[in-house]
């Protein structure tokens, strides 16, 4: 019996850390790897910053889908400075552990902000649609207060959709398994590592993922029912002149949507693909939106590219 309760009380020690991964085999070149993605980090959160900057001292660009694309900034701003922390310090400082609780806080800020993301990309295709399919009311509908309101009925609902995932994670035990596939951490990774029941976990995470799929339907849909109404306009011209509005909000959709369905895609079928693959592709989604998005914003806006320009100008004069 001795021998019997000692195996138990092998088996029922908690882990109290777990360990982060950067490119597994490539440990030597960790701290090369860390150059760019230092500069990415710092060319996101000086983008991000900058594009909130010019959206909040511009009195010309208080408008709502400048109010919406500061929404993008914030969520973009987010996504980078939580999973920086992690990122460095197993890149540039080679120390993979964390605590569980650090890691849950973590998995929570990223998975909080890619909603939002996923959000504020809704609600900016809906912001496109008014302004193609019904110009005139535009500015009736999208007053200054009610896009305030719609920013924080989707920041709460997407707090309340992703807060159970941490309370979820620490209620399961953790006792055989440590290591973590990325260099953050993600909620599907650190349920793996139970050895306690995750099927709550499992099942909520299908839940969450099926209210991005909506989200995405829903961008679908914005963009159908806008092609209609361009191809209902009468000359080319005037065609791609609306169109040419749409053009940033579908790159950003792009740059957002393909690499989480290309990561979940892989998850689910390549299982034997190379770990290496599954990584850059997770660091590609985290990393990409926050470094694109204000860069396409300041190529295609014209608005905002003049009201940059025009306080560089003043600066130097």
């Amino acid at each position: 019996t001795h021998t019997g309760m000692s195996i138990l009380n092998i088996s029922i020690t908690e882990i109290s850390t777990f360990y982060l991964v950067g490119f597994p085999g490539m440990e030597s070149a960790h701290i090369w790897i860390s150059i760019p993605i230092c500069l990415l980090y710092t060319v996101a959160i000086l983008g991000n910053c900058t594009i909130l900057f010019f959206i909040k001292s511009e009195p010309s660009l208080h408008e709502p889908m400048y109010y919406f694309l500061s929404m993008l900034a914030l969520s973009d701003l987010g996504l980078s400075i939580s999973s920086l922390p992690t990122m460095l310090k197993v890149f540039l400082f080679n120390s993979p552990e964390i605590s569980p609780n650090a890691c849950f806080v973590q998995e929570f800020f990223i998975h909080e902000f890619s909603a939002l993301e996923s959000s504020v990309l809704l609600i900016m295709s809906f912001d496109r649609f008014i302004a193609i399919c019904n110009p005139l009311r535009y500015t009736s509908i999208l007053t200054s207060a009610r896009v305030l309101q719609i920013g924080l009925a989707f920041a709460l609902k997407n707090v309340l959709l992703i807060l159970p995932f941490p309370v979820t994670l620490m209620h399961l035990r953790y006792c055989k398994k440590n290591l973590l596939s990325h260099s953050y951490c993600l909620h599907q990774d650190v349920m793996k590592l139970a050895c306690s029941d995750n099927k709550v976990n499992v099942i909520y995470g299908l839940f969450v993922a099926l209210s991005g799929i909506l989200d995405i339907t829903f961008i679908f849909l914005s963009y159908a029912l806008i092609l209609r109404a361009v191809l209902g306009i009468a000359s080319q011209r005037e065609r791609l002149k609306v169109l040419s509005t749409c053009v940033s909000h579908i790159c950003a959709v792009l740059i957002f949507y393909v690499p989480v369905i290309s990561l979940s895609v892989i998850y689910r079928f390549a299982k034997h693909s190379s770990p290496v693959t599954k990584i850059l592709m997770a660091d590609i989604f985290l990393l990409v939106p926050p470094v694109m998005n204000p860069i396409i914003y300041c190529v295609k806006s014209q608005q905002i590219r003049n009201v940059i320009l025009e306080k560089l100008c003043q600066k130097q004069s």
